[in-house]
């Protein structure tokens, strides 16, 4: 039986073995020993910067539907008020069409914040496998890569050690069972990057919930989950810091740095509307004589000033302009008024005009 998930990983593990030679190449020309644990690990770091660069347009993507989803999601909560309770077949249809309907007009998903994750994922799981081919060399001394990882690299990649001692394709496991030469500096390296996966993702997820949620994102069972999620999402790296390979690992905090960074960026530049982000960020621009006018680009705070008085004079114009709108007026209300008006016309003194009915 063919094997059908080395057939789909196969380009990409011919991707993979693309960029860590090519990095691999240029750190070689730069000077560093090619069988070095140091220059691998700098392939690798490369080929992170590869990847993440790549998703750049994903990552655009899913900040620009983030932020569609919340700008619906003052409709999205009058049609889950409007079925709520109903738990019957055809409402939850109803409710399921109505929903769909308005990610359509709007042009969001709520799969568009998981993109970026979904695609690294294949490229982690090529990585994975490249690094337990190298292995193979360990009974198979011509074996070879799927691309550009020849026997030669893929022997340089096997024998390659971090300080000397911690072999990329080592796992926690692996070193803990074997307890080969230096063993415990590998189970040492494996559980400092545990540790600072952890504690980079939790950072990562903080910023979000503390600095870049608006008031009314604030509320309801999602924030909730999120703030669970907060807490119990990092130690899934746990997992991870155990039984994948010490490449693999180093390939993940990197990711992780990445995101940390460049989620740091992307709310200290284009927060939330509405979130503390926001508004430190309005500060901050304040500060330098700058504001954010209607249409989201920063102008001098004068130009802002001036805009808003327009904006407000404009608005009270319309509303001057508008015509008075008569307010309803109740059966009971309106037979009593009549009631009254009737009485006055009947009072002594009085007299009614029999051309228009009004008391004189």
């Amino acid at each position: 039986m063919p094997d059908l998930i080395g057939i789909i990983l196969w380009p990409l593990k011919w991707a993979v073995e693309l960029v860590l030679v090519s990095w691999h190449w240029l750190f070689t020309a730069m000077g560093l020993p090619a069988a070095a644990g140091i220059t691998w690990v700098l392939a690798i770091v490369g080929l992170v910067l590869v990847v993440r660069s790549a998703l750049i347009p994903l990552f655009v993507k899913q900040i620009k539907s983030q932020r569609k989803m919340m700008e619906i999601a003052p409709e999205l909560r009058k049609v889950q008020e409007k079925y709520k309770g109903k738990k019957d077949q055809l409402s939850r249809e109803a409710m399921s069409r109505e929903t769909m309907a308005l990610y359509k007009k709007h042009g969001t998903n709520p799969a568009s914040s998981c993109l970026p994750l979904l695609v690294q994922m294949p490229v982690f799981f090529a990585l994975f496998s490249v690094l337990n081919g190298v292995q193979t060399i360990k009974t198979d001394p011509n074996h070879t890569g799927v691309g550009l990882l020849t026997n030669e690299l893929m022997t340089e990649f096997y024998n390659a050690k971090l300080f000397g001692v911690a072999s990329l394709h080592d796992t926690l496991v692996g070193a803990w069972e074997t307890q080969a030469e230096g063993w415990q500096v590998t189970v040492g390296i494996l559980l400092v990057l545990v540790v600072l996966m952890i504690v980079s993702q939790f950072f990562t997820q903080l910023q979000i919930i503390s600095k870049n949620l608006s008031p009314e994102a604030k509320t309801g069972q999602a924030y909730q989950m999120q703030k669970i999620m907060l807490y119990v999402l990092p130690f899934a790296f746990v997992f991870s810091g155990v039984f994948f390979p010490l490449g693999v690992v180093i390939y993940w905090f990197t990711s992780n740095v990445w995101t940390m960074v460049q989620q740091f960026i992307v709310i200290r530049n284009m927060p939330t509307p509405g979130s503390e982000a926001a508004k430190m960020r309005e500060e901050r621009l304040a500060r330098k004589g700058k504001a954010i006018d209607s249409s989201g680009k920063i102008i001098p705070l004068e130009k802002y000033q001036a805009e808003q008085q327009r904006l407000f004079e404009e608005a009270e114009r319309a509303r001057a302009a508008a015509p008075k709108r008569q307010q309803p007026v109740g059966k009971q209300r309106a037979k009593k008024q009549a009631q009254k008006s009737g009485d006055a016309g009947t009072k002594p003194g009085g007299s009614t005009d029999p051309a228009t009915g009004t008391a004189t």
